[in-house]
């Protein structure tokens, strides 16, 4: 019994590893331009000095209410060169999170068997 609980720490240990060293990595290679749904949104309607017109899907958007947020844009408050660390924060909140929730719904307390 050990032994499971020892290698399922272990990998769940290397899990976050891997998890933080590819947020911290690949984060740098991530696009700022408009993904496949922004760009498919935005057809037809030009942007002129950040305004759209025409008659597009987009045309309608607003912020998030949390665009104003330290770690909005996958960047820390609004630096592009830390995207890799906004990367990490984000896998170590949900890390975090989710590790929480695990750790509570285990502990919950079991109905009856039969």
């Amino acid at each position: 019994m050990r032994t499971v609980r020892v290698r399922t720490g272990a990998f769940f240990a290397g899990l976050a590893v891997v998890s933080l060293v590819l947020a911290g990595v690949v984060a740098y290679f991530a696009d700022g331009d408009p993904d496949g749904l922004e760009a498919v949104t935005r057809d037809g309607c030009t942007e002129v000095a950040g305004e759209l017109s025409g008659s597009c899907a987009a045309q309608h958007a607003r912020d998030h209410a949390l665009a104003g947020s330290p770690l909005a844009d996958y960047t820390v408050d609004g630096d592009d060169t830390l995207t890799g660390v906004a990367g990490v924060l984000g896998v170590l909140a949900t890390l975090v999170v989710a590790g929480g929730l695990f750790w509570l719904l285990r502990r919950a307390p079991r109905g009856r068997d039969g």
